[in-house]
């Protein structure tokens, strides 16, 4: 049986391998569809690792678990964050910070599902992550631009029980073009190579899904997957992925490194109609020399990198008319533990985190619940992932009510049985 890494690894073939005919490309135009009026979007920051909110969110001054990092004030009457983010503290009036996060898994791979989907994993179920979720539920069918994009990786590969029509679009190089929407020669030339590379390509999907099994819906979804690329390669919009024309000094003022890059794209990808992007930035596993590696005098630590990016992100839309209608993400697998250990870092702690949440119609300027005094347990106002994707959710429009039917056929709702938070969307 193929899994789904061989799957979307023969996907990526294809695509690279088949070029349209002239009759393919026009009837891709014909049934190219468009995104619903009046869209909200959602950009999802990924810190991988699991971060330390502590040292970022929830300063604990004067406590021996508050580390090296001074508190800083911000933009947000009361709101205090590390020294070291001064540009999103310049831009607290428009984020939230939900300082009472309480979850329950300790282990990458699980916590990056559970915060991918809102859901604890669960061997009968394979959930959908949010992306899938609001490509489903807001877009009549892909776009020209994908609904769904991943940049610096895609930690899950697939759309869940919603099917692989609605698994992320990744780019793995921002600024370039997507490998596998890098045009050929041919396009736009009406050429006999391009007529029998469709057909080779077309007869190829005929044995693939005679040879693997693979179900009738799976191999669609794997032909819809294909058609996007082609969609991309052919459309007008296929610059969007381009920094090119992106001015130098905004540019520099996102970081010219993989993350700023990539917020920046998030972006231009949202303002050409995306759903939900997803901005990876990596290294936040710190079990030793913590502190060094969030902050270095060469500005390459984790917090160096990230601030200038989400800043310049949260401003960007700000300035642009776009943050009332997008919502910003930033998350992690789980935080890590107040107590410093013997190496100078910090280890796996779910129990109590932080996340940030802003735009849309969420209430920005403000951090909602509270750790204790050295941030080891909730001690007022305990939030559930579930009701932070519920607040998300109602953030971008959508009732977290909403049920879909798993691969089961069970009604279940978008968020569970997560509760918007009221004192952010009302």
């Amino acid at each position: 049986m193929m899994n789904r890494r061989h799957f979307m690894s023969h996907v990526a073939g294809l695509s690279a391998l088949a070029a349209p005919s002239a009759s393919f490309l026009s009837g891709l135009h014909a049934q190219a569809p468009t995104m619903k009026k009046n869209h909200k979007s959602l950009i999802v920051l990924w810190m991988s690792g699991g971060p330390t909110t502590l040292d970022l969110w929830d300063p604990k001054p004067g406590h021996p678990n508050g580390g090296l990092f001074k508190p800083m004030n911000t933009a947000a009457s009361g709101v205090q964050l590390t020294e070291h983010l001064p540009n999103v503290a310049k831009q607290m009036k428009n984020l939230a910070l939900i300082r009472s996060l309480t979850t329950s898994e300790g282990d990458h791979m699980r916590g990056t599902q559970l915060m991918h989907t809102g859901m604890s994993p669960n061997p009968i179920v394979e959930y959908p992550q949010i992306g899938s979720v609001l490509a489903q539920q807001m877009a009549e069918q892909a776009n020209d631009v994908p609904p769904f994009i991943a940049i610096n990786g895609a930690r899950l590969n697939n759309g869940g029980f919603l099917g692989m029509k609605y698994a992320p679009f990744t780019i793995q190089n921002p600024g370039s073009p997507p490998e596998n929407i890098r045009p050929p020669k041919e396009v736009g030339e009406v050429a006999t190579r391009m007529e029998r590379r469709a057909t080779l390509f077309n007869s190829l999907e005929s044995r693939f899904q005679s040879s693997t099994g693979i179900p009738t819906d799976a191999a669609k979804a794997h032909k819809d997957v294909y058609d996007k690329a082609l969609n991309l390669v052919v459309s007008s919009r296929k610059d969007v992925f381009s920094l090119d024309k992106e001015p130098t000094a905004l540019q520099a003022e996102y970081g010219n490194n993989p993350f700023g890059k990539g917020c920046l794209l998030a972006r231009k990808l949202v303002e050409a109609g995306s759903l939900c992007v997803q901005v990876e930035l990596g290294g936040w596993d710190m079990h030793q020399n913590i502190f060094a590696a969030l902050h270095t005098t060469g500005m390459t630590g984790r917090l160096d990198i990230l601030d200038k990016a989400m800043g310049a992100l949260t401003r960007d839309l700000k300035d642009r008319g776009l943050l009332e209608s997008t919502v910003i993400m930033w998350m992690g697998e789980f935080g890590r533990t107040p107590r410093i250990n013997q190496n100078g870092g910090r280890d796996h702690y779910p129990r109590a985190w932080s996340v940030v949440v802003g735009g849309g119609s969420i209430k920005g300027g403000q951090a909602f619940g509270a750790t204790d005094a050295g941030g080891e347990a909730v001690k007022d106002n305990p939030v559930r992932i579930q009701d932070v994707f519920a607040t998300v959710y109602k953030g971008l429009g959508l009732d977290p009510t909403t049920q879909v039917r798993d691969n089961l056929g069970r009604p279940m709702a978008i968020a569970g049985e997560g509760k918007p938070i009221s004192a952010l969307v009302g």
